[in-house]
């Protein structure tokens, strides 16, 4: 069991226990206007088949696949109205024709979020959140004359939760962003071989953390594990044998643990205070990988987003 919280430690049943706290989750995870997964944007929608088979891909994806559906189904109409269909190709037209709404509304929906990120209000925002990958500073004061002083209480809300920082030494966030691959240049969204596809291009850190738990534990990245706030510890259980990986993901180690039968063990990755849909499908990513020995559930208190969090710490001196 791997438990992200910032609650005290505890020590859970599962094969592998770790605790860390819910700051080192990673500021990007929950920015409101950072590129996530389409499903992250339609959380309410109802499950149809289609749903589940884009709801994971990165949104630029998205948009391809439901054109290619699309297409396809175009063209099947058009050799339905000019060539002679046998019985059973008719019946098989038919069944593609009962997907017609489905593909109809997340098409609508994808128009209607297309039309959103291409806003600039958006495109600023997720400007600034790149700034924010890249390690820059901000000058308080500067942030104070461009929004208002009314946002004083906020900041320091914030500052008092420990997402901001005054720089009096050199940060971490550098030497953690390269220990750990956060930043995956070249990502690619439609064919991904990394977590990061989920957000183009950035790895979340929490989902770093839980990658590395089940490939080969903490002990080989304790030191950077010690740059992260919080607490952290790793306790196993016995009675998994260890065998050869075929992960294929860069510096895998050549051993895992697995159940003796060849079976996959489950994990049960809880996290305490909040996850984000973006989490959720890195997550099943990682499950789904060839050679993977684990299968992973996941467990919170609550599904958060960028909006959500920040509200949290909101408070007007108007």
């Amino acid at each position: 069991m791997i438990n992200l919280t910032g609650g005290p430690n505890k020590h859970n049943c599962g094969s592998t226990s770790a605790m860390i706290t819910s700051k080192t989750l990673g500021l990007m995870d929950l920015m409101p206007g950072y590129p996530a997964p389409y499903g992250h944007s339609l959380s309410h929608v109802t499950f149809d088949k289609l749903f589940k088979e884009i709801r994971d891909l990165n949104f630029e994806v998205v948009v391809q696949v439901l054109r290619q559906k699309a297409t396809s189904m175009k063209q099947d109409y058009t050799e339905m109205t000019t060539t002679t269909q046998t019985v059973s190709e008719l019946k098989d037209f038919v069944k593609k024709l009962n997907s017609l709404p489905e593909i109809t509304r997340h098409i609508n929906l994808a128009q209607h979020l297309s039309a959103f990120t291409s806003k600039p209000s958006f495109l600023g925002r997720l400007d600034m959140e790149h700034t924010i990958v890249e390690a820059q500073s901000y000058d308080m004061r500067e942030l104070l004359h461009s929004y208002g002083f009314e946002h004083m209480a906020t900041l320091n809300n914030l500052e008092k939760a420990g997402l901001l920082k005054k720089q009096e030494t050199k940060s971490n966030w550098l030497t953690i962003k390269r220990a750990l691959q956060l930043v995956v240049e070249d990502t690619d969204t439609t064919n991904p071989n990394d977590i990061a596809y989920v957000f183009s291009g950035y790895a979340p850190l929490s989902i770093r953390l839980v990658q590395q738990a089940v490939r080969s534990g903490w002990r080989p990245i304790e030191e950077i594990l010690k740059l992260l706030p919080g607490p952290h510890s790793e306790t196993k259980r016995s009675g998994f044998a260890s065998s050869q990986s075929i992960d294929n993901l860069a510096g895998a180690p050549a051993s895992i643990d697995k159940v003796t039968d060849g079976r996959r063990s489950l994990v049960l990755v809880v996290f305490i205070g909040g996850v984000t849909f973006a989490e959720i499908s890195a997550l099943r990513f990682l499950s789904a990988q060839e050679g993977m020995a684990y299968d992973l559930i996941v467990g919170t208190t609550k599904i958060v987003g960028g909006h959500s969090l920040t509200e949290t710490f909101i408070e007007s001196l108007g």
